[in-house]
C-alpha cells in the first residue's frame, strides 16, 4: 500500500456539557483528525489528547510537530506501508506515543478498508455489542451530582464511573450510593490526584462497594500503587500509569493493580492495546476501554477493541449524544445499556462531510509538504 497523501485537520466541537476533572475542565473537544490517502482507501483518526499538556505530557501542537518532522518522513521513506511497520518504523523517536497511535490507526483504517476488512475482525472482537459505561465529571454540589446519576441511568448506561479529587470523594460516592443503591455498577476515578499519604482517607471508600479506584496516585509511582493496593480492599486500576505492554507486565509482577484500564492512543496504538489485553488475560487480570471524549472516529475503533474476550467490564465507550449534540460520523446510540460494534470495513464508520465542515478549524498537510 503506497501513501499519497496525508493530511491533519484540526477540529472543535462543542460538548453539551463541562465535563471537570481533577486536572481541569472541558467545554470542547479541541484536537485533530488524520487522514491517510493511499493508492487503495484512505483511512482516519482522531488523536486523543488536548491542546494543554495537563492530562500527560503530549498535546496536540507537540503531536503536529513529531508527526511532520519525525514520524510521517519515516513511515514515508518506507515506500509501500502497512500498519504493523508503522511501530518499527518510529521506534527509535522516544515518546510521543499518541502521535504514533494516530498515525499507526489511520494507516491501519486505510489497510482494512482496502481489505473489506473490519477492525473488529483484524482485532478479534468477539462479540457485537459492549455494555456502555458513562464518566460523570466533578460537579459543584452533591444534588446536582445525584441529578446527573440519575439522567444517566435512565438513558440505559450500565456503569457509572465518578471522576473525584480531595474534597470531592467520598461524599459524593456515598451520595450516589445510597440513592441508587448497592446493585449499581459504581466506580471513581482520580486523575493521579492522590499520595500514599492519602491511603487512610481512600480507604474510607472501601464501604462503598465500588468496582474500582482508577489511577490515585501518580502515573509514574508504581511503588506507591502497589503499597496502596496491599491497604485497601478496593481493587486499584491503573490507567496513565500504562503506556506499554511491558509496563502492565511490571504493573502485575510489582502487585501494582488489580485491573487495567487500556487507551490505545495513550499506548502508541490498537496493536500495543491488544497485546495489553493478551497479557491481561493470561494474568487473569480484566480489563477495560477509557475514554478520551472521542468523536464518532475514535469511538468506533474503541468500541472494538472492547468487544475482545478479556474486556469484561463495561467502559467509557459512552453514546454520541452524552458529548456532542452533533457527531462527525453517524451517531452512536445507545440500546438496551449497548452499543453496537461497527461491523463495516476499517473503522467501520464514514466522516460526514457536512459536520466536519462545520467544525473544522483549520487543515495542514503533513505529506506532501
Amino acid at each position: 500500500m503506497k501513501i499519497e497523501r496525508i493530511e491533519l485537520l484540526h477540529v472543535r466541537l462543542p460538548l453539551v456539557g463541562r465535563f471537570r476533572t481533577s486536572f481541569g475542565t472541558a467545554t470542547d473537544r479541541d484536537t485533530f483528525l488524520l487522514r491517510v490517502v493511499t493508492d487503495a482507501a484512505e483511512g482516519w483518526a482522531e488523536f486523543a489528547g488536548d491542546p494543554d499538556p495537563l492530562y500527560c505530557s503530549e498535546f496536540a501542537a507537540s503531536a503536529h510537530l513529531a508527526l511532520r518532522d519525525h514520524l510521517v518522513p519515516r513511515v514515508m521513506a518506507l515506500g509501500e506501508v502497512t500498519a504493523a511497520m508503522v511501530g518499527q518504523a518510529v521506534e527509535e523517536i522516544k515518546g510521543h506515543r499518541l502521535a504514533k497511535a494516530v498515525l499507526e490507526t489511520a494507516i491501519l483504517d486505510a489497510e482494512l478498508r482496502s481489505y473489506g476488512m473490519s477492525f473488529a475482525t483484524y482485532l478479534g472482537s468477539v462479540r457485537a455489542r459492549v455494555p456502555a459505561g458513562v464518566s460523570v465529571g466533578i460537579m459543584d454540589s452533591i444534588p446536582e451530582l445525584l441529578d446527573a446519576v440519575a439522567g444517566y441511568l435512565g438513558e440505559g448506561y450500565l456503569r457509572i464511573k465518578l471522576k473525584i479529587e480531595p474534597g470531592w470523594d467520598v461524599e459524593p460516592v456515598r451520595a450516589v450510593r445510597t440513592e441508587f443503591g448497592d446493585d449499581l455498577q459504581l466506580q471513581v476515578d482520580a486523575n493521579t490526584a492522590y499520595s500514599l499519604t492519602d491511603a487512610e482517607h481512600l480507604r474510607r471508600l472501601d464501604d462503598h462497594g465500588l468496582l474500582l479506584i482508577e489511577q490515585p496516585l501518580a502515573e509514574d509511582d508504581l511503588r506507591g500503587h502497589a503499597a496502596l493496593s496491599a491497604l485497601v480492599r478496593t481493587p486499584i486500576c491503573l490507567d496513565e500509569s500504562i503506556t506499554s505492554a511491558r509496563d502492565a507486565a511490571t504493573a502485575l509482577a510489582l502487585g501494582a493493580c488489580r485491573v487495567i484500564n487500556v487507551k490505545p492512543a495513550r499506548v502508541g496504538g490498537y496493536l500495543e492495546a491488544r497485546r495489553i489485553h493478551d497479557l491481561a488475560a493470561a494474568s487473569g487480570v480484566p480489563v477495560w476501554c477509557g475514554g478520551m471524549l472521542e468523536t464518532g472516529v475514535g469511538r468506533a475503533a474503541n468500541l472494538a477493541l472492547a468487544a475482545l474476550p478479556g474486556f469484561v467490564l463495561p467502559g467509557d465507550t459512552s453514546a454520541s449524544s452524552r458529548y456532542y449534540a452533533e457527531d462527525i460520523t453517524e451517531p452512536f446510540v445507545l440500546d438496551g445499556g449497548h452499543l453496537n460494534v461497527p461491523d463495516g470495513p476499517g473503522i467501520g464508520v464514514d466522516v460526514l462531510p457536512g459536520p466536519l465542515g462545520r467544525v473544522t478549524v483549520a487543515r495542514h498537510d503533513l505529506y506532501p509538504l
